[in-house]
């Protein structure tokens, strides 16, 4: 019996990325079957919707989306897609897992970091006034409930996946109020996990200790700003953009994307690395209970990676994502 999966595929290189990942699902005989929707700035140029009505009812049907790079006007123009569909479904959790791969070589090796980052409010909220010409002011919502299922949701998490320690990164020293009461609720949690370590760092702090020694760090929750920072940075120690996942957890709904952009310089240049689109697949799968088949893919991804001879730009190789993609699908008939 197939399980339906809601699809989205962006703009700039998200198709492409759709095309590649859901090659390789068929490939690896993932058990799913897809509603595919158009949407974001393409989609309002030609629609004057950003999201089809129809895209929204598949979502809700299905509960699980998986969402290719949609892009983002900088400084104007409609707001965050990611932000108004974290928002309206209420997708609190986002989990940014940053992994190395020892074909991938970097000053560091074995960085294994897990960002919980609260997806709901924070300056995410958008809430902006002009008070003059010259000043504006920007509102950072920062609340109990969202605090508390962030926080217990990393704790929860750490317990169940074996993990020793979660960490809190804040900026309490300064926004004695906001940051200071999600480092309380941190520490009253904490103290509920006797068997989970424990810390805090203020956000610089933490910038620094991560260039510095990676390694020191397990689990991550944070708020909404200081996690979009900080995974692109933990990015950074691994090889980029290109090799990070995402889930966005609700109680009702779960949507996986890669955390990188749409790329729009290399769209329809056939260059675009499909790695942590696919990863986020493989998250989803596992949140659909198809462990089997999301290890069977990583397996093959992993072995291309080892292999070396057909990567991506971005990973310093020459392949196309055709290419890449092939020879993905050709590792996934290839025994371990």
């Amino acid at each position: 019996m197939k399980k339906s999966v809601t699809v989205f595929r962006g703009d700039g290189i998200g198709p492409e990325l759709v095309e590649s990942v859901l090659k390789i699902l068929e490939a690896a005989e993932a058990p799913l079957e897809y509603e595919i929707f158009d949407v974001g700035e393409a989609e309002w140029q030609k629609n004057g919707e950003l999201i089809p009505q129809q895209a929204y009812d598949s979502f809700e049907k299905t509960r699980v989306l998986l969402k290719s790079p949609i892009t983002t006007p900088i400084g104007k123009g409609f707001r965050s897609l990611n932000v108004t569909l974290r928002k309206k479904y209420d997708l609190y959790a986002n989990i940014r897992p940053v992994c190395s791969n020892a074909a991938v070589k970097t000053p560091f090796s074995n960085v294994d970091i897990v960002i919980f980052r609260e997806n709901t409010e924070g300056l995410y909220i958008g809430m902006e006034e002009k008070v003059d010409e010259d000043t504006v002011h920007a509102i950072k919502l920062v609340t109990r409930a969202a605090s508390e299922k962030i926080i217990r949701s990393a704790f929860e998490y750490a317990r169940e996946n074996g993990r020793r320690k979660v960490t809190c990164v804040h900026k309490a020293n300064i926004l004695k109020q906001s940051d200071g009461m999600f480092l309380g609720i941190f520490r009253d949690i904490a103290a509920e996990y006797p068997d989970i370590q424990s810390d805090d760092k203020i956000i610089d702090n933490t910038c620094m200790q991560l260039v510095m020694n990676p390694n020191q760090f397990d689990v991550m929750v944070m708020q909404n700003l200081y996690g979009d920072i900080l995974s692109d940075l933990c990015s950074g120690l691994i090889g980029g953009l290109g090799l990070v996942p995402s889930a966005n957890i609700g109680a009702d709904y779960a949507m996986f994307e890669a955390v990188h952009g749409s790329a729009p310089d290399i769209a329809g240049k056939n260059l675009a690395n499909p790695t942590a689109f696919l990863w986020s697949a493989c998250m989803m799968l596992e949140y659909m209970g198809e462990e089997t088949c999301a290890k069977k893919i990583r397996g093959a991804v992993n072995r291309v990676l080892s292999e070396g001879s057909i990567l991506t730009r971005d990973l310093h190789g020459t392949a196309s994502t055709t290419e890449y993609t092939e020879a993905i699908i050709q590792a996934l008939g290839r025994a371990e």
